[in-house]
């Protein structure tokens, strides 16, 4: 949710309406998960496994492959870089 809402207010007057519908339309349809225990113990694996293999990634895709662990659901994006070779992950890449 925080890198859709991201994007809309990183976006100027012309697109910053354009994007909150977007963003609405997604929220109406996919449930925003609670950070639990359960995604926070996905979570401290997943750091521990990118420090050990010395490929850091961004705080949110760890957050996001996290949760869909936890609650063993796929990610699905257009920008899978952030996401591979996370173990437990399922990806599918959007084109």
């Amino acid at each position: 949710m925080a890198e859709l809402l991201l994007g809309v207010e990183l976006a100027d007057d012309e697109h910053r309406e354009t994007r909150r519908a977007y963003v609405d339309d997604v929220l109406s349809t996919i449930p925003v998960l609670p950070y639990d225990a359960r995604v926070a113990a996905a979570h401290a694996g997943l750091l521990a496994s990118v420090r050990r293999a010395g490929r850091p990634r961004g705080a949110h895709d760890l957050i996001i492959a996290a949760t869909a662990i936890a609650s063993d659901r796929s990610v699905i994006s257009a920008d899978a870089g952030g996401f591979t070779d996370l173990p437990g992950l399922d990806i599918i890449r959007q084109e």
